[in-house]
C-alpha cells in the first residue's frame, strides 16, 4: 500500500492543486455496525505484563484519549511451572495468570475482552508439544490437534473460562486458533478447513454457554484471512449456528481482497467479521514515520470498506504501535507508557467510528489516483461522520454531498506525528446537506456534523417504522424475517440497539 505518485500526476498537480476539488457523496445505504477496536496483551513487546497496566488505563475506555473497547489475550496451552492455586486463583494446571490483571483493567472500562488459542496443550497434539514443530529440534512435525482429542478441545476452553471467571474477569468471546495455516516453531497448531469444520460442527456443543452466558466463539484466525476456512463453517447449516465471529489476519493480504471475501460471506449470515491481528509499518526497526501512519489509516479505513466490524492490533506497547516501551535505540520518541501517534491515528476510528454503521460513500478522484485519497462515512445516532484520507502533498477543497441536512461540524485533523488531532469547529449558517471544507496535505481528517432533526428527511426514515412493532436488520442492512444471530433491532421510534440472539 505505499503511494508514490506518477511523475505527470504531481506535474499536473503542481499548476493546477489549488483549484482542483474533491467530491464525495454519501448517502444513507448502510453496511455493518462497528462493534469497536483493540489490541493485544500478550507476551513479548508488553513485558512485564501480568503487573503493568498502564497501557490499558491509557488506551481504553470512553475517557481515555484513544478509546479502544476491544482487548485479546493468549489462552496459554503451557503449564503454570511453580505457581500454586494461591498465586493465580483456582487451582488450574495452566499459565493463565499473566493477561488477568490487564483483563481486570479493560474490563473495568468497559472492554470486550477474548482469548484466542496459539496451541492447545501438548498433550492433545501429534507432536506431543504446545510447539508447532517447524525446527530441527523439534522434528519438523507438522503439529495438529489429534482426532481423539477434539472431544477434549471446548472442555479445555470451559476450564479458561471458568478460571478467568474465577479471577473476576466475565469472557466474552475464545477463538478456535491463532493462524492455523501458519507452520511456527513457536507455540502453534495446524488445521485445514476440514479439519476445523470437524472440530466445530461435532464439539463445539461443548462450550458450556449456559454457565458462561453470554459468550461467544471467534472462527479460527486465518495468517491471510483465506476464506476457505470462514466459508467452510458458514456454508455447514450445524457448524455456522456454533460460530458468532468470523475472524482472521490480513498479512500479505489487504483487506480489500481475502477479508473482504470473507465479510461479504459472512454478511449473508449475519456474523460479525473480525480483523484480530497485524502489524503495519514498513521498518520495525525505527519509530513510523508519518507516511507510515497515513498507510495505517488507510489500513483501518479499508477494514472498514471490506465490511469489517472489529478492528484489533497486535501489541498495545511496542515503538511501532501504541504505547512506547522506553528502548534507548528507537528513542527520541520512545518514552515507557507514553503514547505514541499511531494511537492517536487509531483514535479517529475508535473514539469516533465505535457504534457506528456505515454508510455509502464514493469520492471523485481521478482514474489511477484512487490510492492516494480515501474516504468513508458512518452514521451513529445524531452524527454523520465522513472520514478523508489525503497521503499527497497537496490541500484539496472536499466538497460533500450527504445524506441528511447537518447543522454544525467539528474537525478533528492530523497532519504529522508532531501534529495530531487538531480540533477546529466547522462554521454551518443554516441546515444543509451540501458543503466544502478543507483536506490540508498529507492529512487524516475526521469530519464530525450533527444532523438536523428537524430536517423533513430524518422524519421521513423515522416514520418508515410507525407502525408499533421492532423490526430486525442484519448487519448490511437487510431485513430480517426473525431475528437470528447478531442483528441490529429498530423500534418504533427509529431508535436502534445491536443484540444477540442464539438460534434455538
Amino acid at each position: 500500500m505505499k503511494r508514490i505518485p506518477l511523475l505527470f500526476f504531481a506535474l499536473a498537480l503542481a499548476a493546477t492543486a489549488n483549484a482542483i476539488t474533491i467530491k464525495i457523496t454519501v448517502n444513507d445505504t448502510r453496511y455493518q455496525t462497528v462493534t469497536g477496536f483493540g489490541a493485544a496483551a500478550c507476551d513479548g513487546a508488553m513485558c512485564p505484563f501480568a503487573s503493568d497496566t498502564q497501557p490499558v488505563k491509557l488506551l481504553y475506555g470512553p475517557t481515555s484519549k484513544i478509546g479502544l473497547n476491544i482487548m485479546r489475550m493468549e489462552i496459554s496451552p503451557n503449564h503454570k511451572g511453580n505457581l500454586t492455586a494461591s498465586d493465580v486463583g483456582w487451582d488450574t494446571p495452566y499459565d493463565w495468570f499473566g493477561s488477568v490483571p490487564c483483563a481486570r483493567e479493560a474490563k473495568k472500562r468497559g472492554a470486550i475482552v477474548f482469548g484466542t488459542p496459539w496451541s492447545p496443550p501438548g498433550d492433545f497434539k501429534t507432536n506431543g508439544s504446545a510447539q508447532g514443530g517447524n525446527s530441527d529440534s523439534q522434528g519438523n512435525i507438522r503439529a495438529t490437534l489429534r482426532e481423539d482429542c477434539y472431544k477434549e478441545f471446548f472442555p479445555w476452553l470451559n476450564s479458561f473460562l471458568k478460571y478467568m471467571k474465577s479471577m473476576g474477569v466475565e469472557m466474552d468471546a475464545v477463538s478456535i486458533q491463532n493462524e492455523p495455516d501458519w507452520w511456527v516453531s513457536y507455540s502453534g497448531c495446524l488445521y485445514t478447513p476440514d479439519q476445523q469444520l470437524d472440530l466445530v460442527k461435532n464439539y463445539a456443543h461443548m462450550l458450556d454457554r449456559d454457565t458462561y452466558k453470554g459468550v461467544r466463539l471467534i472462527s479460527a484466525e486465518p495468517l491471510g484471512f483465506d476464506p476457505r476456512y470462514s466459508n467452510a463453517l458458514l456454508n455447514d447449516e450445524t457448524a455456522r449456528d456454533q460460530i458468532d465471529i468470523i475472524a482472521g489476519h490480513i498479512y500479505g493480504h489487504p483487506p480489500l481482497g481475502n477479508l473482504k471475501a470473507a465479510a461479504e460471506k459472512a454478511a449473508q449470515y449475519g456474523k460479525e467479521v473480525w480483523m484480530t491481528e497485524h502489524s503495519s509499518t514498513d521498518n520495525i526497526e525505527r519509530l513510523p514515520n508519518w507516511h507510515e501512519q497515513l498507510l495505517f489509516a488507510e489500513e483501518l479505513n479499508e477494514c472498514m470498506l471490506a465490511g469489517c466490524t472489529g478492528y484489533i492490533y497486535w501489541y498495545m506497547r511496542a515503538h511501532w504501535a501504541f504505547v512506547g516501551t522506553g528502548e534507548a535505540k528507537y528513542n527520541p520518541g520512545n518514552t515507557k507508557n507514553k503514547l505514541l501517534p499511531r494511537a492517536y491515528v487509531m483514535s479517529h476510528f475508535a473514539k469516533h467510528v465505535t457504534g457506528s454503521t456505515r454508510l455509502y460513500s464514493k469520492a471523485n478522484v481521478a482514474t489511477g489516483t484512487e490510492s492516494y485519497f480515501e474516504t468513508s462515512a458512518y452514521i451513529k445516532g445524531d452524527s454523520l461522520i465522513v472520514m478523508a484520507i489525503d497521503t499527497m502533498k497537496y490541500d484539496f477543497d472536499l466538497e460533500l454531498r450527504l445524506p441528511f441536512k447537518v447543522k454544525s461540524g467539528t474537525h478533528l485533523l492530523s497532519t504529522s506525528n508532531e501534529s495530531l488531532c487538531q480540533e477546529s469547529e466547522i462554521t454551518i449558517d443554516q441546515p444543509t446537506d451540501l458543503l466544502t471544507v478543507k483536506s490540508p496535505a498529507r492529512s487524516l481528517n475526521t469530519y464530525i456534523f450533527m444532523i438536523d432533526n428537524t430536517s423533513t428527511d430524518i422524519n421521513e426514515v423515522k416514520n418508515k417504522v410507525s407502525d408499533g412493532s421492532k423490526t430486525y436488520y442484519d448487519l448490511s442492512g437487510r431485513l430480517l424475517a426473525k431475528p437470528n444471530g447478531l442483528c441490529i433491532e429498530r423500534s418504533a421510534d427509529g431508535s436502534t440497539r445491536k443484540i444477540f440472539i442464539r438460534k434455538q
